[in-house]
């Protein structure tokens, strides 16, 4: 059964920075798990990046409250991992596809796609002028690009790495570049010449997460391990040691006044410092699932916090409320409910994330499955679908579908956009296409008891 609470939040102001009007405690629009949320400098907008292939940016009406309609940016074909606010009202993303995607925010176009080397794409990070946009990428290395140039081009690939590169920091002038990577090490670059200047330590585990704190002179770190510490840039050493999550650190924080940093892990706990003396101010806990993006408020009273759901979710950093109640939704689509049905169950794991059954269907990573047997490949009216999906000459039946999950997305439908799914059991995939078969069937008058479903079509 579902678990659902409520929380109400007080947005408090600061005479210090902009702060944003009347957020609400719950920000619903995606429709796949929110992989990061990031603050524009200026406190009002807000951009969020899913599982879901899109990108929301999230602002204030002329009331000043949050505006119900987030400007929905589609173009990734894959998850989308980060994104960056950039001046001249324009951002940059990256994501699973591998590619960074510069975005006109007037328009919601589209204005350039830097083609990736094929490896997903977990962080991006821009300069403070907005000149140079840096990505991790899981091809063992990092890029820099100069948006500025005229086109816009790929400048260096920084390739000095043994292992995934999972995080990208500029320095406070730009001049430098920091990279995390899987390998353990923490590396400095120069960003004009694409120098590598040295390892400036390696932690042994993998590093997930980096962020230049304020002074300029230290770097906020997350480990596979669930350490989270302060290393002074230039001498390497571990300044300060903070308490440890019990699982990977995924999320790093801070506030536009400099004053507050954070980490998220995959033990649901945040936590938030003191920026300066890294004192342990407050803990939250959040018992349903990981975080996975993490950003404050414009006065950084507030965190914006993303994980597992589909929203992005508002905690009251301080003051504290005697009762923090969680308003979230458990179990997720996606995790198994009690059920007898085997193939509703394959449904839940396999196929929920990215789909529904209903006919409004949602905005997920694939269209809905009302309605999919006796559909054409790439048929339903009003979705994006990948080129290869348009361009495919069958229709959906007992036999593609079951042959889907049979060979995967790759041999059935090349060069879609479908991840790879299979399930080999023949038992398995039969249970599976009668429960679609039943779930999806425009004539049928009991409702669905599972909502959601997989990139299968």
């Amino acid at each position: 059964m579902a678990v659902k609470t409520a929380a109400i939040l007080t947005c408090l102001t600061s005479p210090f920075v902009p702060a944003l009007a009347e957020w609400p405690d719950r920000l619903e629009g995606h429709g796949g798990p929110v992989k990061s949320v990031t603050l524009d400098p200026s406190g009002k907008r807000l951009l969020s990046t899913s599982f879901d292939y899109s990108v929301l940016v999230w602002s204030e009406d002329e009331a000043g409250e949050a505006s119900a309609e987030p400007l929905r940016l589609i173009g990734h074909e894959a998850a989308v991992n980060d994104g960056r606010f950039l001046p001249g009202n324009r951002a940059v993303t990256v994501g699973d596809d591998s590619d960074l995607i510069l975005w006109d925010l007037t328009t919601a176009e589209l204005l350039h796609r830097f083609d990736g080397f094929g490896e997903k794409v977990l962080s991006v990070d821009v300069s403070a002028n907005g000149r140079f946009a840096a990505v991790a990428s899981w091809e063992n290395q990092a890029r820099i690009y100069d948006l500025e140039a005229s086109p816009s081009k790929l400048l260096h690939v920084l390739d000095q790495h043994r292992g995934n590169v999972n995080s990208v920091a500029f320095s406070k002038d730009g001049t430098q570049l920091f990279t995390a990577s899987y390998d353990g090490g923490i590396r400095q670059f120069d960003v004009e010449t694409g120098a590598f200047l040295r390892e400036i330590v390696n932690l042994g585990w993998g590093v997930n997460v980096l962020k230049v704190l304020p002074d300029g002179t230290s770097l906020f770190f997350g480990v596979t391990d669930g350490k989270t510490g302060v290393l002074d840039i230039w001498t390497g050493e571990e300044i300060k040691v903070l308490p440890p999550h019990t699982r990977p650190v995924l999320s790093l924080a801070v506030s536009l006044d400099g004053k507050r940093a954070a980490s998220g892990g995959g033990d649901g706990l945040i936590r938030v410092f003191d920026a300066k003396t890294f004192e342990l101010l407050e803990e939250f806990e959040n018992p349903y699932g990981l975080v996975w993006g993490l950003s404050f408020n414009a006065d950084g009273n507030r965190l914006f916090y993303t994980g597992l759901d589909d929203e992005i979710h508002l905690w009251d950093v301080s003051p504290r409320k005697p009762f923090e109640a969680l308003d979230i939704d458990f179990p997720r689509r996606f995790q198994v409910a009690e059920t007898s049905d085997p193939g509703e169950r394959q449904f839940a794991r396999k196929c929920s994330v990215c789909h529904t059954l209903t006919p409004d269907g949602g905005n997920r990573a694939g269209p809905t499955l009302f309605g999919v047997f006796g559909r054409r490949a790439g048929g339903l009216e009003g979705y994006p679908y990948s080129e290869a999906l348009i361009k495919a000459d069958f229709f959906w039946d007992e036999k593609t579908i079951s042959d889907l999950f049979d060979h995967g997305p790759d041999i059935v439908t090349p060069g879609s956009k479908m991840p790879i799914q299979r399930l080999k059991s023949v038992e398995d995939r039969d249970a599976l296409v009668a429960f679609l078969k039943r779930a999806t069937d425009p004539s049928a008058d009991q409702p669905n008891s599972q909502e959601s479903g997989d990139q299968s079509q």
